[in-house]
């Protein structure tokens, strides 16, 4: 069995993980750790737990936990992960981080956009970063998982093969999302209270969203640029916040380079997905609907061309707490100790 612990456990990131970790065959969960709630019975936060954890929740001591587990899951605000690892913990445990800690290679993006100084910038060459469909060769070795965020994980997945097989021009790539509140976290905040956000959508992070650096880096790997060295792919990217609990919908919009066609594009996503489990091709003219993915690890991508404008417009649809977070990161796991990338994930999709 995998011995597996989780910083933040009770954020709605961490409990999906503590949803998804009590259904694996190969999982066994020794810590939940909650700064919030030291010595409080797991089950008396979350009631739909009763019965099922009897433990109480632990503090964030990662170098004790390292000595209990197999793997470490870090749901945590940004920094946290960063001021806690060192290479005792590595040297015992693997690390699947859920925050943005480790996601960028460049530490100087990394401090102008979170607005903080990172605090173990000698990790970041050696961290992986855990989009599974694409990465998966080097997450098998690694001791630390950047596990992407939701929004990204939809729009590089939506995205991806069209920058790799050179079918658009990644400087018009525009890409317009939305999330369910949920990706907002657990913490209180009087933009996310009902009144707030009920019969309403806004628009927010306008051209300064923190997931905006994490897609440009990911997409110019893609079109084979040197990112480090100052080369990337330029994006548009507005999110926005939908009254729903769970869900991501990207549509991405970008310009078409001379003589692609559709069957080409199909082509293309046939190529890096056609034998993925977890991406569902929906093809030409048809498009994802948040609904049919909520509580799996599924992503449905769909797209269209537009031959009046000569763009391609294409839309992906994930679970934000399961793709999006907790079950990639359950994913992740599964790759680092050679286990089917499904285990303890073939869930499917709730509806109504």
């Amino acid at each position: 069995m995998i011995k597996a612990g989780i910083i933040g456990s009770t954020g709605y990131a961490g409990a999906e993980l503590v949803r998804l970790l009590l259904q694996h065959p190969q999982a066994e969960i020794v810590w939940y750790g909650s700064r919030s709630y030291v010595d409080q019975k797991y089950a008396d936060i979350y009631r739909n737990m009763f019965d099922l954890v009897d433990e109480k929740c632990m503090n964030d001591d990662m170098d004790a936990l390292a000595q209990k587990a197999d793997v470490i899951f870090t749901a945590t605000p940004q920094g946290l992960c960063a001021s806690l690892v060192n290479e005792k913990i590595l040297e015992s445990s693997k690390i699947v981080d859920l925050s943005a800690d480790f996601r960028l290679k460049n530490v100087s993006i990394y401090e102008t956009w979170y607005k903080r100084t990172h605090e173990a910038p000698q990790y970041l060459p050696e961290a992986v970063y855990g989009l599974c469909e694409i990465n998966r060769s080097k997450i098998a070795s690694a001791r630390i998982v950047a596990n992407p965020g939701c929004y990204t994980t939809t729009s590089i997945l939506t995205l991806y093969p069209l920058v790799a097989e050179g079918l658009i021009d990644p400087d018009t790539i525009i890409i317009d999302a939305k999330s369910g509140t949920s990706g907002a976290g657990r913490g209180t905040k009087l933009p996310n209270l009902f009144c707030e956000v009920n019969e309403s959508i806004k628009p927010y992070g306008v051209a300064t969203h923190r997931h905006t650096p994490e897609i440009e880096e990911q997409l110019s790997y893609a079109a084979g640029m040197n990112y480090m060295e100052g080369e990337s792919v330029l994006i548009n990217f507005t999110p926005h916040l939908v009254p729903m609990n769970r869900g991501i919908l990207a549509t991405c919009y970008a310009s078409l380079r001379q003589g692609v066609d559709t069957a080409m594009i199909q082509s293309a996503y046939e190529k890096y997905y056609k034998e993925e489990y977890f991406i569902r091709l929906l093809g030409e003219g048809s498009f994802p609907e948040t609904r049919w993915v909520e509580g799996s690890n599924f992503v449905d991508i769909g797209y269209t061309v537009d031959q009046r404008t000569n763009r391609v417009i294409a839309a992906g649809a994930l679970d934000n707490l399961v793709k999006g977070a907790a079950g990639q990161a359950v994913q992740n796991m599964n790759i680092l100790f050679g286990l089917p990338e499904n285990t303890g994930l073939q869930l499917v999709p709730v509806f109504p």
